[in-house]
């Protein structure tokens, strides 16, 4: 099968996987907004979800949607010159302007194909910067392992902090005993499954290796691991430290930010903002595109346990999703994409010299 064709497949999938979920989340947000609306006894040709959800965009706070996209590039230039810190080590300096691109490149590019962006951004990075593209991926890698821990330290301190409150609302609306099951099946199912499996690759790895295609694997690996070791040889290890902080306090940010934008959340706490901002960022992990359906359903989940209504947190989200999404990914990602070119027209990239970068 063609490679395009393939991609292509992919896209449909996932773009299918959030549309449905988008679908069955708007279809039972309906169901409830209609029941509520014959308790008012408002007519059903009156009461509309979808004309709610347009009337809600136009009350929002400009103002704040702006301070919300301010935010989202602070974030990206932090993230940029923490890339730059990870690359430097194999002997390159990048310039902040393609790093920044190159990111915004790979976050439009996730939304047509969850995960592309990373190869994306890694290729177009070895393109412009003439650095080995395995080299460049590994340094990804290390970007989005840092990424995973940040959002596991984050949800640690929510969870801390609103202990009693997600208790309480999950044991008003999930069935936990069914959801603790379910991942006990997995794990005893799935642990053996894995262990096989490596313990199959590990047999047979010499033979494996021999071959064209187990050589090309070794030297792709050996640049990736290249990759990855530059997190060992940082210069400055705090300000390293700093910016991860600062790029997950400005993504924090944007979701408090996005309160203020919409009426019926803007009384909401520092807090609440923190719980909505993690259920969010889960959602967006979920391969959908950018997360849509899976990031409505969460931060909507998250926005009634502080008693938004389903309608109002429906709304909410999707400010929010569309916000984000159009302004910032779609509208910064095609400009990267167009201006890409034209300020790397007469650009040469160095290297800190030779010697270094062969060494690493």
């Amino acid at each position: 099968m063609p490679r395009y064709l393939l991609n292509f497949l992919k896209f449909l999938l996932f773009l299918g996987v959030g549309v449905v979920i988008l679908y069955l989340l708007y279809r039972h947000q309906n169901a409830a907004f209609q029941a509520e609306c014959a308790l008012k006894g408002i007519p059903g040709e009156e009461c509309s979800l979808i004309d709610k959800v347009v009337h809600d965009f136009g009350t929002v706070r400009v103002s704040w949607l702006f301070l919300v996209l301010c935010a989202f590039v602070v974030s990206n230039i932090s993230r940029a010159i923490r890339w730059n810190m990870l690359i430097k080590p194999l002997g390159y300096t990048p310039r902040l302007i393609n790093s920044f691109f190159c990111i915004m490149i790979g976050y439009f590019a996730n939304l047509g194909l969850p995960r592309l962006g990373e190869v994306l951004r890694a290729g177009t990075m070895a393109q412009y910067e003439k650095i080995p593209v395995e080299k460049v991926m590994g340094t990804v890698v290390v970007d989005r392992v840092i990424d995973v821990i940040s959002i596991l330290l984050v949800t640690a301190l929510s969870i801390g902090l609103e202990y009693d409150t997600i208790l309480a609302f999950a044991k008003q609306h999930v069935s936990i005993a069914d959801k603790i099951a379910l991942l006990q099946k997995m794990i005893l199912w799935g642990i053996p499954l894995m262990l096989l499996g490596f313990g199959v690759l590990w047999y047979f790895r010499k033979p494996l290796l021999a071959t064209s295609i187990g050589q090309k694997i070794t030297n792709l690996a050996q640049g990736f691991w290249q990759g990855i070791q530059t997190v060992r040889q940082l210069e400055r290890p705090w300000l390293f430290v700093f910016h991860s902080f600062l790029i997950w306090f400005m993504y924090y940010s944007m979701t408090y930010l996005n309160f203020h934008a919409f009426p019926p959340t803007a009384h909401l706490s520092l807090v609440a903002a923190l719980i909505t901002f993690v259920f969010g960022g889960w959602g967006i992990v979920i391969p959908s595109p950018g997360g849509m359906g899976t990031y409505h359903f969460l931060a909507q989940t998250a926005l009634a346990m502080y008693g938004i209504s389903g309608d109002d947190g429906f709304s909410w989200a999707n400010i929010s999703f569309f916000t984000i999404q159009l302004g910032g990914n779609v509208g910064i990602g095609l400009a990267s994409w167009l201006l890409l070119p034209v300020v790397n027209r007469n650009y040469q990239p160095k290297t800190l010299s030779h010697e270094h970068a062969g060494t690493n």
